[in-house]
């Protein structure tokens, strides 16, 4: 099992930060891990909410939040066959800033168990190019 961990100071609110990583519909926009990304159910985001995304390196994967609890923590679960885990962010409110750690944690199954020592240098990328990215978009200027 991988579990690699960062930490990062976003200079936006928490509140605001929380609601970009909730949205997985427009993960794509911002997110260079993800090709592309839609939303597969509809009303109030929250525990459960689904969402496709052509994620690098995987495909087309079904993900769901999970651990909701607005603004301070959500966790988001990929449902795929050959890896088991997900993505947890645990937000901080810092006056205007908020700090963000991520938690990203890989379980390989079945044959793919093989390539675990590929998955913690993948999980490490892409945690550090998910991380880069939504400083980028929470930071950019109006």
């Amino acid at each position: 099992m991988a579990l690699i961990t960062h930490s990062q100071i976003i200079n936006a609110p928490a509140g605001g930060v929380f609601d970009v990583l909730v949205d997985g519909g427009n993960f794509a926009a911002w997110n260079p891990t993800v090709r592309a990304s839609r939303r597969l159910d509809s009303g109030e985001v929250r525990n459960g909410t689904r969402f496709e995304w052509d994620l690098r390196g995987f495909g087309k994967v079904v993900q769901e939040l999970q651990e909701f609890s607005r603004p301070e923590r959500v966790r988001i679960v990929p449902h795929i066959k050959v890896l088991q885990g997900g993505h947890r962010f645990i937000l901080t409110a810092q006056g205007d800033s908020t700090r963000v750690d991520h938690q990203l944690e890989m379980r390989p199954r079945g044959a793919f168990r093989l390539f675990a020592p590929m998955m913690g240098l993948i999980g490490r990328k892409n945690l550090r190019d998910t991380a880069n990215a939504l400083q980028a978009h929470l930071e950019k200027q109006p």
